[in-house]
């Protein structure tokens, strides 16, 4: 049985190293592409001459691990081995949203955003995701913020692991989040309230 996710943590500079090791595993290729960067990059991001893509949105994240908040969190197993990721943060960090078709703001209403999930092949089907939302619920709430929202995949049956990043819509709903708006038929937008951090 693949391992569960028994803490998560911020991602750190100190915990970088994890992160290329979750994101060299099976099944890690697109995120080893992205480096969560996608929507946190405004217009086309197109490298130096002779210069990979992948190596500068690498670098971009390794220096957003400095920072605060952190631009995510690592799910950990029971031998400590890195078996998830979550990708979220304040909207405004994520720029790409703004005008995106699909995941544009539905107000001017202070929000974080779960973007992304990243789950290694050998972890999938484990609860490894579902705990790693729980885990993002926890620390966006002690971030202060009032209001998570999420741009999840709402398809009948079963779709690959590897195209369900952004999370699935039935997740979302079992951790209390509500539908707010739909542009497409199937990526709703769903909002949990966090309530007066205080």
């Amino acid at each position: 049985m693949p391992a569960q996710v028994v803490i998560a943590q911020p991602l750190t500079p100190e915990r970088f190293l994890d992160l290329e090791a979750l994101f060299s595993q099976k099944g890690c290729s697109f995120a080893r592409g992205c480096w969560c960067m996608e929507y946190r990059e405004s217009g086309r991001a197109v490298p130096p001459g002779g210069v990979r893509l992948a190596d500068v949105r690498r670098q971009r994240m390794r220096e957003l691990a400095a920072a605060s908040p952190a631009p995510g969190l690592i799910g950990y197993g029971a031998e400590g081995e890195p078996v998830g990721w979550v990708s979220l943060g304040p909207r405004e960090a994520f720029v790409k949203l703004k005008r995106s078709p699909v995941m544009k703001p539905v107000d001017n209403r202070p929000v974080w955003s779960i973007i992304c999930f990243v789950v290694p092949a050998p972890y999938r089907v484990a609860g490894v995701a579902v705990a790693l939302l729980g885990h993002a619920i926890g620390h966006a709430r002690a971030c202060g913020a009032l209001t998570l929202e999420a741009y999840p995949i709402d398809k009948p049956g079963r779709s690959p692991g590897q195209w369900l990043w952004h999370g699935t819509m039935s997740m979302f709903e079992r951790a209390g989040f509500s539908e707010v708006a739909r542009r497409k038929p199937h990526r709703p937008i769903m909002r949990l309230e966090l309530g007066d951090p205080s």
